[in-house]
């Protein structure tokens, strides 16, 4: 049980450094064109996509009961979605 709680707050740590990250996306200076098709998708899953990916480590972790399982996916998720994120819109 210890182990799944400690493993439900490394994933919440891992969505605060991943959200403070995307803001950084936001905050970023603008260019004076328009922002791409690309850049505006990078930042939408800058923003949401760490959220999104530990609600779904909830419902999957609700459903099956694999708590801990669920942490780890979850973590993973934060992470992919900040790497995807930062990729289509570097700064």
């Amino acid at each position: 049980m210890v182990t799944v709680v400690v493993a439900w707050l490394a994933v919440l740590a891992v969505l605060v450094g991943a959200v403070l990250f995307g803001q950084t996306a936001r905050t970023a200076p603008r260019s004076r064109g328009r922002r791409s098709r690309r850049r505006r998708i990078g930042l939408v899953v800058s923003l949401s996509g760490p959220w999104l990916a530990v609600l779904a480590g909830v419902v999957a972790g609700a459903l099956s009961g694999a708590w801990l399982a669920a942490a780890a996916g979850a973590g993973a998720g934060v992470v992919l979605t900040a790497v995807v994120g930062f990729l289509l819109a570097p700064h």
